[in-house]
């Protein structure tokens, strides 16, 4: 199978302790056969599979600007935020490669599962590893369009077609309404249940119009009604989702586990950070001086909303000591770090810009907790799927499905938790406003923005464009197999 990947041996990796023809033994010796279908998600976040950094800096909250000599890297990542990315862009091929990585991890393990009596148990454990599977192809469908569907890692093609959009669509829509009743209804944020498999086919969906062409917002709205009778509520405060210990939060679905130490690959911090805040936090290791909000998503808050401040941060800067924050580099007076939430250009130089704007301009994230003594990986589990998404999603339903105001009781508890004023007669676009106040850097943009009609529309530093919504086949697939560039249709 030609996707510019290799295959895992599982036979080394599951089996070395248990001969084959014993295997399994009993029902955790079963259960453990899914485990390597999630192995691939903690490089999702990262520019390993480059998935969340691809979702967040192609849209018009986030920026991965160049600071004078600092994050150049060849232009890689302002291509992403100006939608020039070509088919050998790092991140094209980097998510491929990932997320194909998942998909041929999960056929592996359920060819392997064929082969056992088909026990409940194996059944169960089958069910969720095609949840998992069906996963990473939403993930692909989402963000290549036309892709390569194959179900097995034994009986794959060498060379396979791309299939039709819609094809894929209604494949991963088959396999998880035909899964559904085997998995378990439990809140276990880190297995593929039947709550994440709902709100999978929710956001499948969702999305059908762009995936199709024909919308499906009853079909939405049904899924997401399976989702809200699950066993999830609001946090009171709006950073418990996304503070180090939210393994315990109540709102969240699906989530990836991360630790510092045995499960790395969350670094946004390090990619954001003043070199200097490691004295604020006193770190392990100093960040990078990088990634920031656009002005738009500074904008975006309105006054008195306190996700603004749990989520950025801006102005004077201190030491953990409450001690001003000195750059004894800068050739200024005034030698304090003083970001400036207005991020000056994607492309900086000093010449032309002066150093302050080089260093400091830039709301920088703090969504995700950084503790004290923080290392260059986060600890902090990231959300894939949240609750307040699931409100937020019903509640664009029912606009779509019912007219302005009629998804209101949705968004209150959100907005009323954030202290601004609940909405009196909500239209799509102040749904799709309060999403990306909510829901930034949860890896949702880019397909909001498209969904709304917005994404090829100019903003800040990207100009207005037609036709550019998904990624090419990455170079290197389409090098080993040509079959990958042929039309689909």
């Amino acid at each position: 199978m030609v996707f510019g990947i290799g295959c895992t041996d599982l036979t080394e990796d599951l089996y070395q302790n248990i001969p084959e023809d014993q295997y399994p033994e009993n029902e955790d010796q079963v259960a453990s056969l899914s485990v390597d279908a999630y192995s691939k998600l903690k490089d999702l976040i990262d520019d390993g599979g480059f998935w969340f950094l691809f979702q967040e800096i192609s849209s018009d909250g986030f920026a991965a600007p160049t600071r004078g000599g600092d994050w150049d890297d060849g232009g890689k990542w302002r291509v992403l935020h100006r939608h020039t990315w070509p088919s050998d862009a790092d991140a094209v091929q980097n998510m491929w490669e990932n997320l194909y990585d998942g998909v041929t991890r999960s056929n592996q393990i359920l060819d392997r599962l064929k082969m056992f009596e088909q026990t409940d148990d194996v059944k169960k454990i089958f069910a969720e590893v095609e949840i998992m599977r069906s996963f990473y192809y939403y993930l692909l469908l989402d963000n290549y369009g036309a892709i390569p569907y194959i179900t097995s890692a034994v009986d794959a093609p060498e060379k396979p077609y791309r299939q039709p959009r819609a094809v894929v669509f209604n494949n991963l829509i088959n396999t998880i309404e035909n899964n559904l009743e085997l998995l378990e209804a439990a809140d276990k944020k880190y297995l593929a249940n039947r709550y994440m498999a709902n709100m999978l086919l929710a956001k499948l969906y969702l999305n059908a119009e762009i995936y199709t062409g024909t919308a499906m917002w009853q079909k939405a709205s049904d899924a997401l009604d399976a989702v809200l009778e699950g066993p999830y509520t609001l946090e009171n405060d709006v950073s418990a989702p996304f503070r180090v210990d939210n393994e315990k939060s109540s709102e969240i679905i699906f989530a990836i586990e991360f630790d510092e130490d045995d499960i790395q690959g969350f670094r946004l911090h390090m990619r954001s950070l003043h070199y200097l805040q490691v004295q604020t936090f006193n770190m392990s290791v100093s960040p990078w001086n990088g990634f920031a909000a656009t002005p738009f998503q500074f904008d975006l808050y309105e006054e008195g909303d306190i996700r603004k401040e749990a989520f950025m941060i801006w102005g004077p800067q201190f030491t953990f000591d409450k001690e001003p924050l000195i750059d004894e580099e800068n050739p200024g007076a005034d030698k304090q770090v003083n970001i400036d939430p207005y991020l000056a250009k994607l492309h900086m130089n000093e010449q032309d810009d002066g150093y302050n704007a080089v260093k400091y301009s830039g709301a920088r994230p703090i969504k995700y907790e950084v503790v004290r003594g923080a290392k260059a990986n986060l600890s902090n589990d990231f959300p894939v799927f949240r609750l307040t998404d699931a409100l937020l999603m019903k509640a664009e339903l029912a606009v779509r499905l019912e007219g302005a105001g009629a998804g209101d009781e949705y968004i209150k508890p959100i907005r009323e938790r954030a202290k601004v004023t609940p909405f009196t007669n909500a239209t799509l676009e102040d749904i799709l406003n309060e999403r990306g106040r909510e829901l930034w850097l949860e890896g949702h943009r880019r397909q909001d923005l498209i969904r709304f009609g917005e994404f090829q529309k100019a903003w800040w530093e990207k100009p207005a464009q037609t036709g550019v919504t998904t990624m090419p086949v990455p170079k290197k697939a389409s090098d080993a197999n040509s079959n990958l560039l042929e039309d689909p249709r």
